[in-house]
């Protein structure tokens, strides 16, 4: 940084404590820009010279606060150089705290993060999914070796980032991390969330999102057909845990409920609703916006089925869920019973309710964003594009049209 550094005494008239003493101010001008303070002295207004920003006169009350002026401008020369040499960028008013003691607590990016993810964790179950603090946990970790790698730091003062921090953490996610696209996109956009909020609380001055250009690679998603839902749901296994799991996963299909949401339903949650037909009413935990389900057959047999369980009665909850990870292990082999080579998960369930069930039944992609919970109708239109029977009926009826419309043609002109 290049500083223009100028330092003023003067007598500050308008603080004038009689008509003959006026307290000495010193300012400190860095690029055009002041911060002043009183030296604590008071001088005779006959006695000071503006010109020279000192006492006239050789009595010892003249030398020794002259003297005193002269150690502070050392001083704040002292200050410019240490800053200087440093690299950080200052103003005259950091050169004053530093002076005066008072300078400001600085800050760095680690404990800023960390205290994001604890503010985060209190909020589990109310603001934010597991899911979400594990991916933020995840992107800190990341964070701590690319300082590391890039700094030979364990962390970074706030002022010292600049505006390509952001595009070599993507870089350092992408190679040093072995990660794809879609995942350096995330952690990165992770990372930004923390910059944007040192930038709204004034901690850095520029908006490093900004300089950010990463984008997510459309993924295809993975869903169930009609025959393979029919599979898995006529199936019967050896065992209840197998069975058990199998129907939670079916009535996944059935709500587009994922797993947590499932999870936590309650007998509370279910409702009539304004056609006399029952609904689930409930909040996603993710995104903490309105998801109501009209209850189709199925849903509604696999509830009842349920509603004696042991667990059931005991917790309170609507069906009887196993841990996540249990729940990932069973579906595991429901697929390869089933002979069905795709890795079954419960957002399989919620893409297939989205598709197979809704979208390729022809509901309105209007009605599937409002079950699934969606904050954005676009995230819905995601699943469209990849409906080929759906895209199959619609260029089949659209055949049809023109077929029939040729062949009205050819009967006047043949008239």
């Amino acid at each position: 940084m290049n500083a223009r550094v100028s330092v003023l005494f003067y007598a500050k008239k308008s603080k004038a404590k009689s008509n003959s003493r006026v307290p000495v101010y010193l300012r400190i001008t860095v690029n055009g820009k002041r911060a002043e303070f009183s030296t604590g002295k008071d001088v005779d207004i006959s006695k000071w010279s503006s010109e020279l920003s000192r006492l006239k006169g050789n009595s010892e009350e003249v030398r020794i606060i002259n003297k005193h002026f002269d150690v502070l401008q050392s001083k704040v020369l002292e200050i410019e150089n240490s800053l200087l040499l440093s690299g950080e960028p200052f103003d005259a008013t950091d050169i004053k705290n530093i002076l005066s003691g008072n300078k400001e607590t600085e800050r760095y990016l680690i404990p800023v993060f960390q205290d994001h993810n604890d503010r985060m964790k209190k909020l589990l179950g109310k603001e934010y999914a597991p899911a979400t603090l594990k991916n933020f946990n995840t992107c800190l970790s990341h964070l701590k070796l690319f300082l590391w790698k890039f700094y030979k730091k364990s962390d970074i003062n706030l002022v010292k980032i600049e505006p390509s921090f952001l595009n070599d953490f993507d870089f350092f996610l992408r190679t040093e991390g072995k990660c794809g696209n879609n995942s350096a996109v995330k952690h990165s956009k992770g990372l930004a969330k923390i910059l944007k909020i040192c930038y709204q609380n004034n901690w850095i001055e520029k908006d490093m999102v900004m300089y950010y250009k990463g984008r997510y690679n459309e993924v295809t998603v993975n869903f169930l057909t009609e025959d393979e839902i029919e599979t898995i749901r006529t199936k019967d296994f050896a065992g209840k845990g197998l069975n058990l799991v199998r129907d939670i996963f079916i009535f996944s299909c059935y709500t587009g409920l994922a797993y947590i949401d499932i999870y936590n339903l309650t007998n509370n949650h279910i409702t009539t609703g304004i056609d006399g037909s029952l609904w689930i009413m409930t909040n996603r935990q993710k995104t903490g916006t309105s998801s109501n389900v009209p209850l189709l057959p199925i849903a509604e047999e696999i509830i009842k089925k349920y509603e004696n369980h042991p667990s059931v009665l005991q917790s309170g909850k609507l069906l009887p869920v196993y841990t996540n990870q249990k729940v990932n292990e069973y579906l595991k082999t429901i697929a390869e019973n089933c002979e069905i080579d795709k890795k079954l998960t419960f957002h399989v369930a919620r893409h297939t309710f989205a598709t197979s069930v809704t979208l390729g039944n022809n509901v309105s992609m209007e009605s599937v964003s409002k079950m699934l919970g969606h904050k954005s109708i676009k995230t819905t239109q995601h699943y469209a594009k990849i409906l080929d029977k759906k895209v199959s009926t619609d260029m089949m009826l659209l055949k049809q049209k023109l077929l029939s419309s040729n062949n009205h043609l050819e009967k006047q002109q043949s008239v």
